[in-house]
């Protein structure tokens, strides 16, 4: 037994009474949790699958990361549509080259498919995607990742986008292997800037099989890497605020950091100062924390900051990230999804730079079976506590013949927060769709019918995507906000906004990017338990601006202007 087994069994061996202990509770509970979730896809038009990868093998580490998904409204009509990332396959036996997929919301449950019609065909081995108003026209531009040549797309404004990958100054001759990625204002100068992160310098040509190399799963020969293979950068690009970016990742200090195998991008302000952190959650190597130092450059301190491995030490295979404040503390803190045999991180902002691992002490210690992507903290019941959700799947199809308890295809995991005290795992009372087995990869969140639940979108491998809609019977109320930049960048990325009801308070910023490789809902979602107004609501601004409301009605979406008063 290796040491990460051994460990994970102490863990599990731990936990066992635990489980055996709640069983009776979570039964008598299961009433009073008051959420389902229900798969709609057919019913909503997401018809057409992703193909990504091999069907029953993986030669190459290139065909089992995914693809993101997003949410987003690309239209300004108030309700979100869907942008999926698509890939190929090696063997290129589909008459017609998969592609991207952008899909309106008709506002009616149902989404049509306007790909075509908005210029956005391509096929390759897309990877990420994440979105942000870069020239600051009031319409959310799209940025798409790739194994090969990551492309910008400027939104026309009329339903149609135009490739400007090589006039933004963002085409490199160079293959590279684009992952995560996020818009940010790093510089607070109203614009915002790009940062992509890289998985492996990966080339086909030289690139070993199955079994070569020590490329050993269970007995099992299986894809190679990310061990072995070349480690790639981080990269960031500056917006010269006239719709061309410039490459400052030498002279922002982001180049100081080691190569790694970079995956999930999560953008935040971790320490209060008012300037977004980068957080890169790197595969089988330490991860990354780039704390921005106000100046326009970044010191990478991960290590130091506790966020880097796991809480013994050991490094880990990190894969999708997602920031919220679980504990309603005032410090957004960090999860992480890991390789299978393995915990997820729930990393603790405990202030002063510094983060404490709470994954066992929380709860969140009973899935080590489960290989993580996509994650997100959203408030499920709308009870002003952030749960967490993420799904997972296996990289190698070929655990299947092995008949053992871990699988390729892997249902999903909700933890319902208990008032920031403790997380419980609810997945088997959170109805049909946390039944269901897949190979899932992206994953993004958002109230795509503007019912006041937030929704979940799924993108696994060769498969049809999914859309989990959240039915709530809980009764609480929330409030959804849209924020709209005039001096800071107009999609509002990287504002604060301070919820107070009663005695409790939230925090939560506008994001791009997170999870894995995935955007979700650039609006704001707050549940407010039974409070049915919001007693003060304050934004910070990326400019420095700060603006405060009172008396906010409760189940409504909400518009907020930079120096101006509630629309």
């Amino acid at each position: 037994m290796n040491r990460r087994s051994f460990l994970n069994a102490i863990v599990n061996a731990g936990f066992a009474w635990a489980a055996q202990r709640n069983g009776a509770t979570e039964a008598s509970e299961a009433q009073s949790f008051a959420v389902r979730f229900e798969d709609v896809a057919a019913q909503a038009g997401l018809i057409t699958p992703t193909i990504f990868g091999g069907r029953t093998e993986n030669k190459y580490i290139l065909e089992t990361t995914g693809c993101g998904a997003a949410f987003f409204d690309y239209d300004n009509d108030g309700w979100q549509d869907i942008f999926l990332v698509n890939g190929r396959t090696l063997e290129g036996t589909e008459s017609l080259g998969p592609r991207n997929r952008l899909l309106r919301n008709n506002r009616n449950g149902t989404f049509t498919d306007v790909t075509e019609k908005a210029g956005l065909v391509r096929t390759g081995w897309g990877q990420g995607v994440c979105i942000g108003d870069y020239d600051n026209d009031g319409f959310d531009d799209l940025f798409i990742s790739y194994w090969g040549h990551n492309v910008l797309y400027h939104n026309n404004g009329d339903g149609t986008f135009t490739d400007v990958t090589k006039e933004a100054g963002l085409f490199s001759e160079w293959v590279r292997w684009g992952s995560g990625c996020a818009f940010l204002d790093h510089n607070r100068d109203g614009f915002l800037d790009l940062f992509v992160a890289n998985y492996v310098d990966f080339d086909l040509r030289s690139a070993p099989l199955p079994g070569s190399s020590g490329c050993i799963y269970r007995g099992l020969p299986v894809n190679c890497g990310p061990r072995g293979l070349p480690k790639a950068k981080s990269f960031l690009y500056r917006n010269n605020g006239d719709g061309t970016f410039t490459d400052v990742t030498a002279s922002s200090g982001i180049a100081k950091a080691p190569a790694s195998f970079g995956l999930g991008v999560l953008v935040a302000d971790f320490n209060n100062d008012s300037f977004p952190d980068i957080y890169v959650s790197n595969d089988t190597e330490p991860s990354h924390l780039f704390w921005n130092k106000g100046d326009g450059t970044f010191a990478e301190g991960g290590m130091a900051a506790g966020v880097a491995t796991s809480e013994d030490g050991r490094n880990q295979a990190g894969m999708g990230v997602a920031a919220g404040d679980f504990n309603c503390d005032g410090y957004l803190d960090i999860f992480k999804t890991n390789f299978s045999e393995d915990l997820p991180n729930l990393y603790r902002n405990v202030g002063n730079g510094l983060f404490e691992d709470a994954n066992t002490s929380m709860g969140l210690g009973f899935n080590s079976q489960y290989l993580g992507w996509g994650c997100g903290f959203l408030d499920v019941d709308n009870d002003g506590w952030t749960d967490i959700l993420y799904v997972n799947g296996h990289v190698y199809p070929e655990i299947e013949r092995l008949n053992g308890s871990l699988r390729y295809k892997q249902r999903p995991i909700l933890y319902c927060n208990q008032q920031g005290r403790r997380y419980r795992d609810v997945s088997k009372l959170a109805g049909p769709a946390f039944a269901e087995t897949l190979a899932a990869r992206g994953c993004a969140f958002g109230d795509f019918d503007n019912d006041g639940s937030v929704d979940v979108l799924v993108n696994p491998i060769n498969e049809l995507p999914r859309l989990f809609k959240c039915h709530s019977a809980a009764g609480n109320n929330w409030i959804k906000l849209k924020l709209v930049g005039t001096k800071s960048n107009r999609s509002a990325i990287g504002a604060r906004v301070r919820c107070v009801t009663g005695n409790h308070q939230q925090i939560d910023e506008v994001r791009s990017g997170g999870s894995f490789m995935s955007q979700n809902d650039l609006r704001i979602h707050f549940g407010l338990g039974s409070a049915k107004r919001v007693d003060q609501l304050e934004v910070s601004w990326p400019s420095g601006r700060l603006d405060r409301f009172k008396n906010l009605g409760a189940n409504q979406i909400t518009t907020i202007r930079e120096g101006a008063r509630v629309i």
